[in-house]
């Protein structure tokens, strides 16, 4: 500890000024790029939501000063914008040729959207509210295309393109939030069978059992579809 501190007296008295930044503040063994931001952007989001991203959590994440992120994005808003974008890219189903099944794209593209989606379930609270990045528009592009070919008029195609839109994010955020034990559930499929009278039909369809999210969300996209099929 003597010879530490003696080093450090030596520099002070030589003038060599140490600065605050490059003592407190981690050295990252990798150097420092936009994608490994925004991947470590994605990261921190995952595990604390949105809520939980500062500048100066990011820049202990990626092993950096928060001043040096900077030099790579904006702000923190631009972070949203990037790590959001980054987690709706869609490569696509693999095939050769085009497909002429339709229906089997667009339901492809929406339970992927939906499958992103709920991997990062603060992506659902962000899509309304950011700028929206190339990788959705992408989606937004191929799905308009794909309905477009299948035979949906362009004065349709909006209406299409929005109540699909709709659909994908009400079954993601119902299912991201509607989690409860099956306990809970059941004790509450007890309780509306004690008020069947008031409630007949849910009750003998034993709606606050039924958790297949994932066949719900196929059968709805189904019932959409057929009536977005053209006649």
């Amino acid at each position: 500890m003597a010879a530490k501190r003696s080093g450090a007296r030596s520099k002070r008295s030589q003038g060599i000024s140490v600065s605050p930044q490059s003592v407190q503040e981690p050295r990252s063994e990798l150097p420092l790029s936009l994608q490994r931001i925004v991947a470590t952007a994605v990261e921190l989001l995952d595990a604390e939501g949105v809520d939980g991203l500062t500048m100066r959590k990011l820049a202990d994440r990626v092993g950096s000063g928060a001043m040096s992120l900077y030099w790579h994005v904006d702000n923190k808003e631009a972070v949203f914008d990037l790590a959001l974008d980054s987690v709706l890219e869609y490569r696509g189903p693999p095939q050769i040729v085009e497909s002429p099944d339709w229906r089997g794209e667009v339901v492809h593209m929406l339970e992927d959207w939906r499958a992103s989606m709920l991997r990062h379930p603060w992506s659902a609270s962000l899509l309304p509210r950011r700028a929206l990045g190339p990788n959705i528009l992408c989606r937004l592009e191929l799905l308009s295309k794909t309905l477009s070919k299948a035979g949906v008029a362009d004065p349709d195609l909006n209406v299409a393109i929005w109540s699909l839109w709709n659909y994908v994010m009400g079954a993601t955020v119902t299912r991201a939030s509607f989690d409860i034990s099956d306990d809970d559930r059941a004790a509450a499929q007890q309780r509306l069978t004690r008020l069947g009278e008031r409630y007949p039909t849910i009750e003998r369809s034993r709606l606050l059992l039924d958790n297949d999210w994932d066949g719900a969300f196929r059968k709805g996209l189904d019932f959409l579809l057929d009536g977005l099929a053209p006649r």
